[in-house]
């Protein structure tokens, strides 16, 4: 039987969360190819991926390639006409996967359908309801006013909090922690820039899959629980559960600002005001490189 949906989930250093998203993958999606690419966890993850799962294709790395290029290499393995980009710290609920891919089935205008992604506290994940970091976008939201002003559209088209979370509408863009994406967009777009080692490849992708002509749909009851940032180990959601070493977290806050870089030197050149938006970049970069220098 042909495979309908390949899941890739590209894990570092995350072994029993990855455990927990495999079991309940197994469990609620029976149907699913499972596709893990393990970016050289320290932590064994490769190994029990082999011993508990031997029915999952395991991609085993000798070295950590970051994300995006973790997300092509599991993308080339994938049978399926649709992949699911998954984290390993996230958690589908029992039909979320099948309401997606009803709703790209019977839209074949839209490339990418997102669910409704949630926090362990139930708040809505943010970085799943996006809209792209224009100049005007990202000066509200850094500056503060997107947070006094969260139901505007003038000031709030950062996370689209003015958008009905109840009803079916677009979005600029979601992370790869939960993206049911049609395969064939890739043959149109290409794959995932690798010059984003983590952080910014999904901002990257949905700017072209946009720019391509392909919609990108918030669809909600398609429910999934995130811990968000176990493996990376900055986030306050998960400072409770993180393995991440003092070393990843640097690394990690240093990260943040490089695809900001990235992504305004690639999309934004010869802008008249592109210049200002990387001092400012530069500066937020600063900033967070003392943060680092101050870590524990």
């Amino acid at each position: 039987m042909a495979i309908k949906v390949s899941a890739v989930i590209v894990n570092y250093n995350t072994k029993e969360i990855l455990r927990d998203c495999l079991k309940n993958l197994q469990k609620n999606f029976p149907s699913l190819e499972i596709i893990v690419v393990d970016n050289n966890s320290p932590d064994s993850s490769a190994d029990m991926v082999s011993d508990k799962f031997p029915e999952v294709a395991l991609l085993a790395l000798k070295k950590n390639i970051g994300l995006a290029a973790g997300n092509n290499t599991g993308l080339k393995k994938a049978s399926g006409d649709y992949v699911l980009f998954l984290g390993s710290d996230a958690f589908p609920e029992a039909g979320a996967i099948e309401k997606l891919v009803s709703y790209l089935d019977k839209n074949p205008d839209v490339g990418i359908a997102v669910g409704e992604v949630r926090l362990r506290d139930g708040r809505l994940d943010g970085d799943t309801h996006r809209g792209f970091p224009t100049p005007w976008v990202a000066f509200t939201h850094f500056s503060g006013l997107e947070n006094l002003f969260p139901r505007s559209r003038l000031f709030g088209g950062y996370f689209l909090r003015y958008k009905n979370l109840r009803a079916i509408h677009d979005i600029d863009l979601c992370t790869s922690h939960f993206m049911l994406t049609r395969k064939k967009v890739f043959d149109e777009v290409g794959y995932w820039d690798e010059d984003y080692f983590v952080y910014g490849e999904d901002v990257d992708f949905c700017w072209r899959v946009k720019k391509a002509g392909w919609r990108i749909v918030f669809v909600p009851g398609a429910k999934v629980v995130h811990y968000k940032g176990v493996s990376v180990g900055i986030r306050a959601e998960t400072q409770d559960i993180t393995k991440a070493t003092r070393q990843t977290k640097r690394k990690m806050i240093l990260e943040t600002t490089q695809a900001m870089l990235k992504f305004y030197k690639k999309h934004y050149q010869g802008k008249v005001y592109t210049p200002f938006i990387l001092l400012g970049i530069r500066a937020l970069s600063l900033f967070r490189s003392l943060k680092v220098r101050l870590m524990n």
